[in-house]
């Protein structure tokens, strides 16, 4: 399916000229007939205009179906708590466990425990190369 054809065919069924539509989507008259003759693509932000003005919802540019396609089965996408590191299992007992520990830690020894994960990470994202030290 070429959207220019679907586009056209959508305005003539509801009895649209091309004049109608440049007064309803502020787009000329001209560029409306390179989008219907297929010399132009629009960008989604034009769909968007040309649906409202033809009184349709955006997805029947794309599908002449009187509702709306049926969805495919697709897996649950995993939410970002889901993705996150520590959120859940193992990591979040371990997690829960560091939190309590380092409750306990005096302010001196936290200051170190920090100052040695940031070198720790620092030398960690280094790689060393025929004596070139490359930062990633």
């Amino acid at each position: 399916m070429i959207i220019g054809d679907r586009l056209r065919a959508l305005r003539e069924e509801k009895k649209f000229s091309q004049g109608d539509i440049e007064k309803r989507t502020g787009l000329l008259r001209c560029y409306i007939s390179r989008v219907e003759n297929g010399h132009t693509v629009p960008a989604i932000e034009t769909l968007e205009k040309m649906a409202r003005a033809l009184e349709v919802p955006l997805y029947q540019l794309f599908y002449d179906g009187e509702e709306p396609p049926e969805l495919p089965n697709l897996p649950k996408r995993k939410t970002s708590a889901e993705i996150a590191w520590g959120s859940t299992g193992k990591e979040a007992r371990f997690l829960t466990k560091f939190r309590r520990l380092l409750g306990r830690v005096d302010e001196g020894d936290r200051r170190l425990l920090l100052y040695m994960a940031c070198r720790a990470r620092d030398y960690s994202h280094s790689i060393v190369l025929g004596g070139f030290e490359l930062m990633s």
